[in-house]
């Protein structure tokens, strides 16, 4: 993947966010904050304890556990920079200590009598939401095993008059219950759920990127377009002028030659502009072009790779001159050349892309021989990071390109922008996974858009970009 106009700074600020992403998710300050908020709400609740409820609380080690996390917080701010971030093993040392240090304030205060239990479920939810699994399961069983240990040792919450404060051993054991129970669900949730919104925040940036990759491309066939529409008058001129010097120059030999090599040249200059025009196409197809052409454009790295591509119109519309003139778009055409590529690297002989148009909508499908999507995978077509098994038969098959990655989410998400419907299918029914070459029998992928206004469609452009300045 290549950078845009602006690429070499967006390319880093890319980079530098995946840096951060996989190790460095937690900020120090919100963890400190979050202690603060724990240490001023521990003295208040012990404040409202005594003032309000007149129970017995040990103050002496009450303050020794708020003063711990009163040092740690200072610790942290003396030794890390304001704007750090942690790194995991930093990160759960943080999340294990503020977990043990409740547990010890639980168990000062009631231990399960004490409702304040509930709370030990937050350094669990941290840790689900921003560390791996490994680390969630860490401050997890932690959390487990300190409310369990806190259920069976504690001191006893009493009155000023020594009258001990105690709920029923089954709301005790309800609370344990719900409690660990919590810890499991809770942090199994946000788990998943931070999991699915990190694959696709790096999805996205990926599909950013390669967007990025084809505005670059397609800008570059422009500009060469726009070039060799711009100086074929010139270099037309410059073969005539030539020309007629060798004609006149009969008695002067070196002159002539001069003469000569200037005419040749002005044919290289034209074979190499006609060379590099190929991926602008025609001049005049820089913004729109036939749908036909467009899928011909997007089809036509993939034309080499050992596949037969067949590119057929099957419209049932009578008037052939009715087809559509599409938006020449890098994200249509990089979403359909990701969706051709993944039918090559998995067709066995062929690929067929069939396109058909009405006067409603235009629709394209693409076909192929191979073994098809499996019942296991079907469901999750276009989610980004699809993970599985492979095959033994599928080992080495993708080795002779080189795809992007992320093939079917990227080209999901560019055509959906377009406002394409894609839907997934296989050729046959019930699915064998058995491929059956020159047969359209594998993985079907259709791509459908709305023939409405404000969509994909383009008015016919007629004569390029006009016609050269005379120049003299």
């Amino acid at each position: 993947m290549s950078e845009n106009s602006t690429g070499p700074l967006n390319h880093r600020m890319f980079q530098a966010d995946a840096d951060i992403l996989p190790g460095r998710w937690v900020r120090l300050r919100t963890l400190v904050v979050l202690r603060w908020a724990a240490v001023f709400g521990q003295v208040a609740a012990i404040a409202v304890s005594i003032y309000v409820f007149s129970l017995q609380i040990p103050l002496g080690l009450a303050a020794v556990a708020i003063g711990l996390a009163v040092i740690a917080n200072l610790v942290s701010l003396a030794v890390f920079p304001k704007n750090a971030r942690l790194n995991e093993r930093d990160a759960t040392g943080m999340l294990l200590f503020d977990t043990l240090q409740l547990a010890f304030m639980v168990f000062l205060t009631g231990g399960l009598h004490n409702p304040f239990m509930v709370l030990i479920v937050a350094p669990v939810t941290v840790a689900a939401t921003a560390l791996s699994t490994r680390a969630t399961v860490i401050v997890g069983s932690v959390a487990i095993a300190a409310t369990t240990a806190v259920a069976d040792f504690n001191i006893s919450l009493q009155t000023q008059d020594g009258v001990a404060v105690l709920m029923p051993d089954l709301f005790v054991f309800g609370i344990w219950v719900a409690v660990v129970t919590s810890i499991g669900f809770v942090g199994l949730y946000t788990r998943r759920i931070s999991s699915e919104m990190r694959s696709m925040s790096e999805a996205l940036l990926a599909t950013q990127m390669a967007l990025s990759r084809e505005q670059k491309l397609t800008d570059l066939g422009g500009v060469v377009a726009a070039a060799a529409h711009e100086l074929g008058t010139p270099l037309a001129t410059i073969k005539l002028v030539a020309s007629e010097l060798v004609d006149e120059l009969d008695d002067q030999t070196d002159l002539r030659e001069d003469a000569a090599l200037i005419g040749q040249q002005a044919d290289r200059c034209r074979d190499i502009l006609q060379s590099m025009g190929r991926a602008g196409k025609d001049d005049m197809l820089m913004k729109s072009v036939p749908l036909v052409t467009l899928v011909e454009e997007a089809a036509e790295p993939h034309a080499d790779r050992g596949k037969a591509l067949e590119i057929s119109v099957v419209s049932h519309l009578n008037d052939p001159t009715d087809e559509p003139v599409v938006a020449r778009r890098p994200e249509i055409i990089h979403g359909l050349r990701n969706l051709i590529q993944n039918a090559v690297d998995f067709a066995t002989t062929t690929v067929w892309i069939e396109i058909d148009w009405t006067r409603t909508e235009i629709k394209l499908r693409i076909i192929d021989d191979g073994r098809g999507y499996s019942p296991q995978v079907i469901g999750w077509i276009g989610d980004p990071f699809i993970r599985g098994k492979k095959p033994a038969q599928d080992k080495g098959r993708r080795r002779e390109y080189k795809g992007m990655g992320l093939g079917l989410f990227i080209a999901k998400t560019l055509l959906e922008r377009t406002g394409a419907r894609l839907s997934f299918a296989n050729g046959t029914e019930p699915y064998t996974g058995r491929p059956h070459p020159r047969e359209k029998s594998g993985a079907i992928a259709q791509v459908v858009w709305p023939r409405t206004t404000g969509g994909i469609e383009r008015k016919p452009v007629e004569g390029g970009l006009g016609e050269n300045i005379p120049f003299g």
